[in-house]
């Protein structure tokens, strides 16, 4: 088993990410802010953080297999919040991914008519700021952090094995 730097680390990775989380759901259901699509997918590297941490506290093996997902994990937040921050300073054009909706053949022409009426969220908009900050740069900031601490924990785990 880890050291216990290493488990503090791990545990204040995952109470971030569930404070993360809650807060992301906080701004949109109860202040009203709507995300763009690319913000909802910076929410599934802390939801696979959450799962991850949790089967390295109850399964307690394989925790190095599990800290490398934990960096790739958060190496794909940090590639999408870095993408999605070049569309929110003007580097990048929006993708498709940016206004995509959920379609389905089976919908009535209503159900299809409310979709199209309703405004779409622009990735390049930034509705939220703390400290002056967009949260997805505050998702880069967050993710280098991670990653840079988990690489230490993975690298320390490999020297004690």
């Amino acid at each position: 088993m880890f050291n216990l730097k290493a488990e503090i680390y791990l545990r204040i990775i995952f109470l971030f990410s569930l404070i993360a989380l809650i807060s992301a759901y906080f701004i949109e259901h109860v202040l009203g802010h709507q995300p763009c699509n690319l913000c909802l997918i910076e929410r599934i590297p802390y939801w696979f953080s959450i799962i991850l941490i949790s089967l390295i506290f109850m399964m307690k093996k394989n925790e190095s297999f599990f800290i490398l997902l934990l960096i790739l994990t958060f190496i794909f937040s940090f590639s999408i919040s870095l993408y999605h921050f070049g569309i929110e300073q003007g580097f990048f054009q929006e993708s498709n991914v940016c206004g995509a909706k959920n379609f389905s053949e089976n919908m009535s022409k209503e159900e299809l008519l409310n979709i199209l009426s309703e405004k779409t969220i622009s990735c390049k908009d930034v509705t939220f700021r703390i400290l002056g900050l967009s949260l997805t740069a505050i998702n880069i900031v967050i993710s280098i952090f991670f990653i840079i601490t988990l690489a230490k924990i993975y690298n320390k785990y490999e020297k004690n094995k």
